[in-house]
């Protein structure tokens, strides 16, 4: 497990020499060319950074009060401030901008008919987590104000690094830029699985043995410990998650037809379950509880839901959905923010900005949501160790009872 720490590390040691590099390299270019104009490009760029950890700390406040309207806001908000993206993009009438804000609208038809679909499902969303989260980890605002302005700083440090290469205007700039974007991706993730493993380790001690264990100690303890699992299930949960929600949506479309175009969605499903099952969210409790490495984890937890009649019920879940349409929210508002503003001052530049925001809005406001997020899996995997232990109250075993209903 310390070689992938040391991969990460090694990781950002070289993104960091890249982005001095193209931010120096940049500038000089711009005074030569005179072809980029940085306080147009960084300015809407550094805003949308600011914007999107307010917004992530208010909306993640809003959850903590109330998680039934916090939920209800997120599944009919986001389809509406992402087809605003697409207008916005449209209406750029570049080849750039028509591709991005079409694909917008797309996603945000496919949210809202995703919203009325599982619409029947949210109340059982709304009272998991109300329950997981009735009791939020301690000092949970400290950490969260922490690791949000350590965000803020390398977003920051990644935008200079982006405009620089946008300076540069060579034929490497798009491989520069990709390369810098799969780097936030994977430390961004990174550093919201930390704290999802923090706290499903605190939140699990609570609901399994009724302990309290110091948030800084938990913190502490992941970092000596769980680092290289937290490396590996950077990567592989975004990965899986895609081939999961791909196999799922193939399996919809085929349905029961025996057309030699859908003659492969079984076996796609079926090879999109095995991998999920070695690379599952669920696995971070254990990471974090057990000081697993993150494939076994992952294998343990699944193996127990199947055993209690959970693995329906999770498959189900909505929380995490919930937490995912949160960050299209984010993302959306400060692609709005950095979009308008950059259409008034640099029409040339609304395409890309846009896109940049969204990421950004959209990276801060999982970070912000991952303590939540901690709270319903930690709840989970301790009902599934203890289904009949008094801690748990019947939240679980009426929903059980209500799909069985359902199947008969």
């Amino acid at each position: 497990m310390r070689l992938f720490t040391f991969i990460f590390f090694l990781h950002l040691v070289l993104i960091a020499f890249l982005i001095i590099f193209l931010t120096v390299y940049g500038l000089i270019s711009t005074n030569h060319k005179h072809h980029f104009h940085p306080l147009k490009f960084y300015a809407p760029l550094l805003t949308s950074t600011l914007c999107s950890a307010i917004f992530a700390l208010i909306w993640q406040w809003v959850t903590r009060l109330s998680p039934s309207k916090a939920i209800k806001t997120a599944f009919w908000l986001s389809p509406l401030l992402t087809c605003a993206v697409g207008v916005l993009l449209i209406s750029i009438s570049s080849a750039g901008g028509l591709a991005a804000g079409g694909v917008a609208i797309i996603c945000a038809f496919i949210q809202s008919l995703y919203a009325c679909w599982v619409s029947p499902r949210i109340e059982f969303a709304i009272r998991i987590l109300s329950v997981s989260t009735a009791v939020p980890p301690p000092k949970i605002t400290t950490l969260l104000i922490l690791s949000i302005f350590t965000c803020i700083l390398y977003l920051s440090f990644l935008v200079s690094g982006i405009g620089g290469a946008t300076a540069i205007r060579s034929s490497f700039s798009v491989l520069f830029i990709s390369v810098i974007l799969l780097s936030m991706a994977w430390t961004m993730h990174l550093i919201k699985n930390l704290l999802q493993v923090t706290i499903s380790r605190i939140k699990y001690m609570h609901f399994a043995c009724g302990e309290d264990v110091y948030t800084s100690e938990a913190f502490y303890s992941t970092l000596k410990h769980s680092m290289g699992s937290i490396c590996i299930g950077s990567i592989l949960v975004p990965v899986l998650g895609v081939i999961r929600g791909s196999a799922r949506g193939m399996k919809s479309v085929a349905g029961d037809t025996d057309e030699f175009l859908f003659s492969c969605a079984n076996c796609y499903s079926g090879l999109a379950s095995t991998l999920v099952m070695y690379g599952n969210r669920w696995g971070f409790v254990h990471v974090g509880v057990y000081n697993k490495g993150f494939v076994q984890a992952s294998a343990d937890t699944w193996e127990m839901f199947r055993n209690i009649e959970l693995k329906e019920i999770i498959d189900l879940d909505l929380t995490t959905s919930f937490c995912f349409l949160s960050g299209v929210v984010g993302g959306a508002i400060c692609s709005l923010v950095s979009g308008t503003w950059t259409l008034a001052i640099h029409k040339s530049y609304v395409t890309e900005v846009s896109l940049y925001a969204f990421l950004i809005g959209y990276f801060m406001c999982r970070i912000a949501m991952a303590w939540p997020q901690a709270c319903v899996l930690s709840y989970y995997v301790a009902y599934a160790e203890n289904p009949n232990s008094t801690r748990f109250d019947s939240t679980i075993p009426v929903r059980i009872e209500e799909l069985r209903r359902f199947q008969a």
